[in-house]
């Protein structure tokens, strides 16, 4: 018998401790008649307080999972960017509380929706780069110091930005690429692996020519310039019989491809030097006229 009571007064003071919570969480203003009443009560204010904590908590810790390999130059470049998506994300909570607390959200929405399209359309390319700009932090597929080919112009990148990167041209001009095109287009990064490159010059010389001479004069060209590495060695291909001359193209390494095009000029210079020093010629395609002389039928 003592233990019903005991047991009836428990349920009866639990009752009164749920009732009295639920009366200081419902506890509140109310705005509107009907089915468009709003409540704005203590517990919607600690769901949105609470919700919010989870929001902050969990948007830090993507934040931390993405920046966790970058630099402290990408990581504040990150931030900038992830400032706005957190801001958006908060609305999206703040929506769905109300959602979940009887506020009818439709309208908003709807008119919400047409104006982000619009703006979303007309910011589309922005969109994109800065996509890229992010993407391009996280894998690491373009440093600063980088050599690339964008639309066939060849630059050293100077600086990698949200929505842009600037890279300086062998002409020492600035070139401002947008980052979509980073993931959008084939784009030739020449030291993404390594800072080594391997090039070339080819030549034609006239049939009859001593080709071991060639080969060694070649390996010669290149030998004495020390802008051209040792190692991997320097070789020479003997690459096919031409209409008009034997084809060959001597091969090395370079430590530093923004400078090709000066190197290999200065080879050229060199191997038109030996050749004329040890009587080799280069031909040039040639062709035969026959001019046919005879009267004109009538």
């Amino acid at each position: 018998m003592q233990e019903e009571v005991t047991d009836k007064i428990t349920t009866v003071v639990t009752e009164d401790i749920w009732g009295t919570i639920k009366r200081v969480l419902d506890f509140g203003f109310h705005f509107g008649e009907g089915e468009h009443q709003i409540h704005i009560t203590v517990g919607l204010l600690l769901l949105v307080a609470v919700a919010f904590s989870i929001t902050t908590y969990l948007l830090k810790w993507v934040r931390n999972l993405f920046t966790r390999k970058m630099d402290e130059t990408d990581k504040l470049k990150f931030f900038s960017f992830f400032k706005f998506v957190k801001y958006v994300v908060y609305i999206i909570v703040f929506f769905a509380i109300l959602s979940f607390a009887g506020v009818n959200v439709t309208p908003v929405l709807a008119a919400s929706a047409a104006l982000l399209v619009g703006i979303g359309l007309a910011l589309r390319e922005i969109f994109q780069d800065i996509l890229g700009g992010i993407l391009i932090m996280i894998d690491k597929s373009l440093l600063v110091g980088d050599i690339v080919e964008v639309d066939g112009k060849v630059g050293r990148v100077i600086d990698i930005k949200l929505r842009t990167t600037r890279a300086i041209t062998r002409d020492d001009k600035v070139v401002v690429i947008p980052n979509h095109k980073f993931i959008t287009d084939t784009i030739y990064n020449y030291t993404q692996n390594h800072k080594t490159t391997r090039e070339s010059v080819g030549v034609g010389v006239a049939y009859g020519s001593d080709t071991q001479q060639i080969k060694d004069l070649l390996l010669q060209s290149v030998s004495e310039d020390s802008r051209i590495l040792k190692r991997p060695k320097p070789f020479v291909a003997f690459e096919d019989f031409g209409d008009s001359a034997l084809q060959f193209r001597v091969y090395f390494y370079i430590s530093d491809s923004f400078i090709d095009p000066v190197i290999k000029s200065d080879i050229r210079f060199k191997i038109d030097a030996l050749f004329r020093a040890h009587d080799i010629s280069i031909p040039f395609p040639q062709r035969d006229v026959h001019i046919r002389s005879g009267e004109i039928a009538k």
